[in-house]
């Protein structure tokens, strides 16, 4: 699972194929030009990486993800608080909470998604 941990700049430049999928290798490098100013070489290198480690695939110069941007988040969300919190997410809850405090709707929110889980 370490594979799933991006860096800051591999965040980025996960976020650009996923915002922008799918999109040839050309466009691409024109994107990661303009707003990492990257080079090709700089842009095929880290595509490669990230296709090893199951995100991506270039596909006769079409690059698409293997994972959607919310399963990722899903990954490293959980491999954050099993990692950090012995998987609890009721001990992730208390650490989070001790300095901001929750609005009326995100309690909403968690309330509606405790009675979905119920439920389902």
């Amino acid at each position: 699972m370490s594979d799933m941990k991006l860096g800051v700049i591999e965040s980025r430049f996960a976020d650009i194929i996923w915002s922008h999928e799918p999109l040839s290798t050309a466009e691409l490098i024109n994107i990661c030009e303009k707003e990492l100013r990257w080079k090709r070489t700089t842009t095929y290198t880290v595509l490669k990486r990230l296709s090893e480690r199951g995100l991506f695939q270039n596909n006769g110069g079409t690059v698409t993800s293997l994972i959607s941007r919310d399963e990722f988040y899903s990954v490293q969300s959980e491999l954050f608080v099993n990692e950090t919190f012995d998987g609890s997410l009721p001990a992730f809850l208390t650490a989070f909470t001790a300095r901001k405090n929750l609005t009326p709707g995100e309690v909403s929110e968690i309330r509606k998604l405790i009675e979905a889980y119920e439920e389902g």
